[in-house]
Order: structure tokens, then C-alpha cells, then sequence
């Protein structure tokens, strides 16, 4: 079982006021795009972590097969909605896969090839921390296996895991991937412009 932890929870502060997971994306918002692709890739528990403006996020959220988890220290950094996704996940998961919700581009086959990585190496090895690397960049998401979570929840550093990455590379699994769409959040004005299909 492995748990996909979305990151719903942050201001936008780069994004001139507006809620870029609201943003429309196709034909749909950036932040439904970016669930249909994990939903497509046969996750098999989704978390969404909400915080900044979680009314409005809700909405997007009904009729889907999710858990959300509020995160009322959204404020303070990603890794406290990690941590909050975390809290609410299976205690019977094998892992979280922790993903940006600005990062549509991502398609269902990307989220599945790690996953399917993921169980592959945790069928002989305890300690896992799956990468997808993109011409040999790291992106997002990454997956680490449950055994992490004391010391996920454990972090101060603000913004996100890569301490426990950084702490733990001999467990690192890079994952090279056919797109840079790991590579491409939308945190200004200018990036959303630049992955708008």
C-alpha cells in the first residue's frame, strides 16, 4: 500500500494575490489536473493536505475517493503539511508519495513508474527513498518507504524532506524519467504562463 500525500496548503505568495490551485488548467483547475493524474496512476490511499483558503479547495475535492487533513500551521513551511499528511495516513501504509498539487504536467505514467519502483525495491530492502531524476536533475515527487515517517515528523527544517534525503542517500533510488514535467512547478505568474497547455 503506498499513500500519495498532496500538498494543498500553502499562500501562493508568489502568485500576485491569487490561489494558484484555483487557477484554471484546461479545462479543469491546476489542482483537479494534477488528482486526476495520481488518481489514474491507481494510488492506493490519497491525502490532501489543506490550509490556505481550505473552504475553496474543499469544493474542488467532493466526490472524490480521498482523505484530507487540515494543516492549521500551514503557514509555517511545506514540511508541516507533510507532517500533517503523514498523521493522517494508513497506519498500514508501506509509503508516502509526497507531491505538489502545482505540478500538472506530471501524467499518470510518471506517478506509476515510481510507485512500481518503489515496491520493487521494498520487497528486499527496508530503507527506500525513491527519486525521479530528469536529465539527471532531481524532481518531484518522491516516495519514501514508512519506515522514514519518526523521522519525517521529527524535521524542523521548514521547507520539506530533503534533509531526510540528504541524511539517508546510500537508501536513494534515482529514477531517470522520460519529461521534464518533474521539474515544473508554478510558483510565479511567469511559470504558470510557461506549463499552460
Amino acid at each position: 500500500m503506498l499513500t500519495a500525500i498532496i500538498l494543498a496548503a500553502g499562500m501562493s505568495r508568489r502568485m500576485e494575490g491569487e490561489n494558484k490551485l484555483l487557477l484554471p488548467f484546461g479545462d479543469k483547475t491546476m489542482l483537479e489536473t494534477t488528482l486526476d493524474q495520481i488518481f489514474a496512476a491507481g494510488v492506493d490511499e490519497v491525502v490532501v493536505v489543506t490550509g490556505h483558503e481550505a473552504e475553496r479547495v474543499q469544493v474542488l475535492l467532493k466526490n472524490r475517493a480521498l482523505k484530507t487533513a487540515f494543516n492549521p500551521d500551514f503557514t509555517s513551511g511545506m514540511t508541516t503539511s507533510i507532517q500533517a499528511g503523514i498523521q493522517a495516513a494508513s497506519p498500514e501504509t508501506q509509503g508516502f508519495m509526497i507531491c505538489l498539487s502545482d505540478m500538472p504536467l506530471i501524467e499518470a505514467a510518471i506517478y506509476r513508474q515510481l510507485a512500481d519502483v518503489f515496491f520493487e525495491k521494498t520487497k528486499t530492502e527496508q530503507r527506500v527513498i525513491v527519486q525521479p531524476i530528469f536529465e539527471n536533475t532531481p524532481g518531484n515527487p518522491v516516495v519514501f518507504s514508512a519506515v522514514f515517517k519518526n523521522e519525517m515528523l521529527a524535521l524542523e527544517h521548514p521547507e520539506g524532506c530533503k534533509p531526510v534525503v540528504q541524511a539517508n542517500r546510500e537508501f536513494v533510488v534515482r529514477v531517470p524519467v522520460s519529461s521534464d514535467s518533474i521539474l515544473r512547478d508554478a510558483d510565479t505568474r511567469a511559470d504558470f504562463e510557461g506549463i499552460k497547455k
